[in-house]
């Protein structure tokens, strides 16, 4: 939001100020009128003097008045949205308020924006009278990530004869985020799995037994069938027996920024279907009441999120996807060569649930991909096919290739492994890694029987 300014006159800067604001027809008046001048006073000519003087002096006359008139106004920017996805439009409302005592003139108002948002906006606005406004509005697009800065807005002031022209700058700034397009997802339930995975809450018991009770001191309104006598008999106060502790399922979605596990740049490219499917996966599983983490090759998440990843319902919710949206937003590829890091923050506990998307692997980072797998209560890794991100869809990748042993080497380790080729929809990827997860099951209850 902008603040009070004035638009018309610098505090310093004086005369020269003014003459640097000269278009080129007041700088042609001025050269002319001089020019005239100095042939009358060689020729003698009084009326060519006369008509020499009014050029000359008429831009400076123009450029003092323009220069003498104070104009207070305020501006103010509004993005709505301010957090937009990538290649949808953002539309952004720009507020013109004549807080002085005066009318203003003819006025350019212009806002500074990225060239990857679109053109420069441009608007002239005609004379704007004591505490008036004016209110206009442009539309933003952008189908790369990033956060962009909008503003500083500039004020254009003109004379009516065109001869001289000053910019003046309001100093605040905007950012508009744009995030990755998030796709809906299916509500399918990949089940089977160990605890800390489920449809979102879970119960975790605080008792085991009569040896096992862990009291806590009596708080008013607790049931008085769950004090605990002997406990309270030691403490010499009365203590309760804990209830019950509900306990979300956990989720952690594991994205691969590594630089040379991608190929290609730009809104097509490989890693902007990895960066768009983890958006997608962290608001599908906040929509389902998890505890959602966000974790890259470098071991590095989402800053502010707790130990046990985002949660919460309503507006919680809501900002904690804002929070990831924000982080992927920005996220580029890392220096890092290996899933190594990713792995040692991991390997602290069972992770529930785990949803990777990673690049091309070599053998060396599919078997730290394996051991991820132990840390997990279920694992679903979306590996993309570098073979059909470089090449055309068409081309059919030659049998028994690298990529296919990667995937042979996660599936046989519990990995739901489901490859991604050029162009794949996330949501159809869903319900694949969710129909050969089922089917593994069932393979695995006849092995059992």
């Amino acid at each position: 939001m902008g603040t009070p300014a004035e638009a018309g006159r610098e505090e310093t800067g004086g005369i020269r100020t003014a003459l640097a604001g000269l278009t080129t027809r007041g700088r042609s008046f001025l050269a002319a009128g001089i020019a005239a001048v100095i042939c009358a006073y060689i020729l003698g000519q009084a009326d060519l003097r006369r008509v020499g003087l009014l050029l000359a002096v008429l831009p400076l006359i123009c450029a003092a008045v323009l220069y003498r008139t104070r104009y207070r106004v305020a501006g103010s920017r509004r993005l709505s949205p301010a957090r937009v996805p990538a290649g949808s439009e953002a539309r952004v409302h720009l507020r013109m308020d004549n807080v002085s005592r005066l009318p203003t003139g003819l006025l350019m108002l212009q806002d500074r924006v990225p060239y990857v948002l679109g053109p420069r906006p441009r608007f002239v606005l005609d004379r704007v009278e004591p505490g008036g406004r004016r209110e206009v509005s442009y539309r933003v697009r952008s189908d790369l990530r990033g956060r962009y800065p909008l503003g500083p807005l500039q004020l254009r002031l003109t004379d009516p004869f065109g001869m001289c022209e000053l910019t003046r700058s309001f100093s605040t700034f905007d950012t508009l985020t744009v995030i990755p397009k998030v796709e809906p997802l299916p509500p399918i339930r990949l089940s089977g799995e160990a605890k800390g995975y489920g449809d979102g809450r879970q119960r975790s018991l605080a008792l085991a037994g009569e040896d096992d009770v862990i009291p806590r001191g009596y708080r008013y309104g607790d049931d008085l069938r769950r004090v605990h006598w002997r406990s309270t008999a030691r403490y010499g106060e009365l203590m309760v027996r804990r209830e019950e502790q509900p306990q979300r399922a956990r989720c952690t979605v594991l994205l691969d920024t590594r630089g040379g596990a991608y190929e290609g740049a730009g809104p097509d490219s490989a890693f902007e279907w990895a960066v768009s499917g983890a958006a997608s996966v962290l608001v599908h599983m906040l929509e389902r009441n998890f505890s959602v983490r966000l974790l890259t090759d470098t071991g590095s998440s989402v800053p502010g999120e707790g130990a046990d990843g985002f949660a919460g319902t309503g507006q919680e919710s809501a900002e904690a996807a804002g929070l990831m949206m924000d982080t992927l937003a920005v996220i580029d590829h890392s220096d890092g060569t290996g899933l190594s890091r990713a792995y040692d923050v991991l390997r602290g506990g069972n992770e529930g649930l785990l949803v990777a998307f990673l690049g091309d692997l070599d053998e060396e980072q599919a078997t730290v991909a394996v051991k991820m797998r132990q840390r997990s209560g279920g694992a679903v890794a979306f590996v993309l096919d570098p073979d059909t991100w470089v090449r055309e869809p068409t081309d059919v990748p030659a049998p028994g290739n690298a990529h296919e042993e990667r995937l042979r080497m996660l599936r046989e380790s519990g990995w739901t492994a489901v490859s991604v080729p050029r162009g794949a929809s996330v949501a159809e990827l869903w319900r694949q890694a969710d129909r050969e997860r089922a089917g593994l099951a069932a393979l695995g209850g006849e092995a059992r029987r």
